[in-house]
């Protein structure tokens, strides 16, 4: 096959900590793409999700971006873009029209007129539109219509959950974007990204709750019968345990943060001192005071998620249970504490069912990039697909299989 007919697609993942470029390539007949390249770069130009500092973030994309190019050989000019920060939310909101054809047959434009007037909301003047997921429709008072189109009616309705971001935060981040060279094809958020990546058809059909636990916030995302019901940001993460670690075995961040990723767990029996050395100086410490520090702050991020689930009434009921991603989901005995704090099924979220050609990703860090890179095939070029195209045209033709949480994207500014 020459080179012509191979399409690569880029993900993006613009961390706290670190940024993350994944690049996927589509050979054959295949239906996935095969990760070809991969990076990441550390990221000091992050504060909570947001960008605190314009240049430091544009160089982070920058270095990742080449190095994922080196592996990958091919340009990246383009990429699906994560968007992070207790700013993001989700809201619900619904939308009327009447059917004015004279044969009363819905058509795919009634639909895209429904679906536009849900967008019609009262906003704060600087938070604005990024997505908006159609649940169900109504059609003459019939419920949990998925596709309108082809039925016969005069009123249509529809229920939709909207995601808003802060505007200065949006243009923050296409100023990196900018700086960097890139242009962002589409936009959405950390959870949406990484469910795509680790949830299967039935999970997403039961009911399930991906929580992705980054460095400085939690991304939660709600799916049920194949539709997004609920997005949220929790302003804590992975850094948190190890300002908490710093704080309560009295010793410096750095050293609590070697003490995290190399000793850290919330399994119970673990009890006594241990001893590591850093440049030559052994340090000990309590292994049971370490671990009630990070059970008492993972308890508290695991209460906010558990909030946001009761706020649609789904708290304690979702079969699927929750999937948790993230670099802190690598925690030892997370899953299980999960499991008992918020009484549901939890497992860690893997993607292996995705090929790739290469070495060394870490599946719990990398989640967010590989959904991100999958939504760059789902959604396609961002000046050539409609979003009515994308989610009833090519996405099913493309991997139906799959059965893609993306909802209708609208693109602004």
């Amino acid at each position: 096959m020459s080179e012509q007919q191979l399409q690569y697609f880029v993900g993006l993942d613009i961390g706290t900590t670190a940024v993350r470029c994944v690049v996927g390539e589509l050979a054959g007949d295949a239906q996935i793409p095969t990760v070809i390249g991969f990076s990441s770069a550390s990221n000091s130009g992050m504060r909570k999700g947001n960008v605190a500092h314009i240049e430091e973030v544009a160089q982070a994309v920058v270095n990742a971006v080449q190095e994922a190019e080196r592996m990958s050989g091919r340009e990246v000019r383009h990429a699906t873009v994560n968007v992070n920060g207790s700013h993001v939310e989700g809201v619900n909101s619904k939308g009327v029209v009447a059917i004015s054809s004279a044969d009363r047959i819905i058509g795919v434009e009634d639909r895209m007129r429904v679906e536009e007037a849900a967008t019609v909301v009262q906003l704060p003047a600087n938070k604005e539109i990024i997505q908006v997921f159609a649940k169900n429709y109504r059609l003459d008072g019939q419920e949990n219509i998925k596709d309108p189109v082809g039925m016969h009616g005069v009123r249509l309705e529809v229920d939709t959950h909207i995601l808003v971001a802060s505007t200065p935060a949006l243009k923050s981040l296409e100023q990196v974007l900018h700086r960097a060279e890139l242009q962002a094809s589409h936009r959405t958020v950390t959870s949406l990204a990484a469910g795509e990546a680790v949830l299967d058809r039935q999970m997403k059909d039961s009911g399930v709750c991906v929580l992705d636990i980054g460095a400085a916030t939690t991304n939660l995302l709600v799916i049920e019968d194949g539709e997004v019901e609920h997005i949220a940001v929790i302003p804590m993460g992975g850094t948190h345990i190890t300002n908490d670690l710093a704080i309560g075995l009295k010793t410096e961040l750095h050293i609590a943060e070697l003490i995290k990723v190399k000793h850290a767990t919330l399994a119970k029996s673990v009890s006594g001192e241990t001893s590591f050395v850093v440049k030559g100086e052994e340090l000990r410490f309590d292994r049971e005071m370490m671990r009630l520090i990070i059970e008492a702050r993972v308890e508290e991020i695991l209460e906010f998620a558990d909030h946001e689930l009761k706020k649609i009434r789904k708290s304690r009921k979702l079969p699927g249970g929750v999937v948790l991603t993230g670099g802190t989901s690598k925690l030892p005995g997370l899953a299980d504490f999960a499991k008992e704090a918020m009484e549901l099924p939890a497992r860690v979220g893997n993607w292996k069912h995705i090929k790739r050609v290469v070495d060394g990703m870490d599946e719990n860090e990398f989640a967010p990039a590989v959904g991100l890179m999958l939504l760059d095939m789902y959604l396609g070029p961002a000046a050539e697909v409609s979003y009515v195209e994308q989610n009833h045209g090519m996405l099913s033709s493309v991997n139906s299989s799959l059965n893609t949480i993306i909802g209708r994207f609208k693109k602004r500014g």
